[in-house]
């Protein structure tokens, strides 16, 4: 049995909260400067030239690379054979994220309650995801949500009959439906599968796998090339003012679901797609 005090889990939280804010992953990072590349529209290369300096003076400043440094989105990966000391697992993310948040000079934006509105001043409570897996692992992975992308998200129960075909038009609707109120280009998160709670989960956790990684599904990995492409195709562009580049990447993540049901989840992402991970 390995032991993991909850200090520990604390600290990690708090310094990823601060580093995922004003760095972006490399893949991110790398989509980014290709995107820039393929880019033919002249205001679109513009735009392009703004994220890219905004980047590099919140590295080099420490500085927050988006004013709105979301609500913190938790997964944790927790092997059967680790036993945490000292305190909860929940109250060790949330001092991390009070904690980060604090100390990184990060807006708080998190209310107590969805009707009063009343802000709880630390950006806490994070949203939690639990996944138990064998062994003695404990993997913190944070993805610092923004709502300007987040409020463009949607999900739909199709039918079955609906098929593949159903589950591209809710893609492109979406995307479509967003436009400029989504900061494009943007990284796209799809799940489908599950029950109604369970695919807007993978869709969020799609955001977080590294833009490099296709699907090792082979039917997933082709809907992901093709989807990309034919978001691109709607000409909406950087900024949503016109060009060739309006999403970085997508990611698809399924799961079994009922003989009745297809549920689909998008969930759109900004350029600042803030994802980390830190094995403790």
């Amino acid at each position: 049995m390995r032991e993991i005090k909850s200090i520990s889990i604390t600290e990690t939280v708090r310094d990823m909260c601060m580093n995922a804010n004003v760095e972006l992953e490399p893949d991110v990072r790398n989509a980014l400067f290709e995107g820039s590349e393929k880019e033919e529209s002249e205001t679109g290369k513009q735009i392009f030239n703004q994220l890219k300096e905004n980047l590099k003076i919140a590295q080099e400043e420490r500085i927050p690379i988006c004013q709105d440094t979301g609500m913190t989105v938790v997964f944790l990966r927790i092997g059967q054979d680790v036993h945490v000391t000292g305190g909860s697992i929940e109250d060790a993310v949330n001092e991390g994220i009070r904690q980060g948040y604090r100390d990184g000079y990060l807006r708080k934006s998190v209310v107590r309650d969805p009707v009063d509105r009343v802000n709880t001043g630390d950006n806490t409570p994070g949203i939690i995801h639990y996944e138990i897996v064998p062994g003695e692992e404990f993997t913190i992975t944070i993805a610092p949500k923004g709502f300007g992308s987040e409020n463009m998200s949607r999900l739909v129960m199709l039918k079955p009959a609906d098929g593949i075909d159903g589950v591209k038009q809710v893609i492109l609707d979406t995307v479509a439906a967003a436009g400029p109120n989504a900061c494009p280009p943007m990284v796209i998160g799809v799940g489908i599968g599950g029950t109604f709670e369970k695919c807007a989960v993978l869709a969020k956790k799609a955001l977080t796998r590294n833009l490099d990684i296709r699907s090792d599904i082979p039917w997933v990995r082709e809907l992901e090339n093709e989807m990309l492409e034919k978001i691109n195709a709607l000409g909406l562009g950087p900024g949503g003012l016109g060009g060739r580049v309006t999403a970085l990447g997508l990611n698809i993540e399924t799961y079994p679901t009922h003989i009745a049901g297809l549920p689909v989840a998008v969930n759109i992402c900004c350029h600042v797609n803030r994802h980390m991970s830190v094995s403790i």
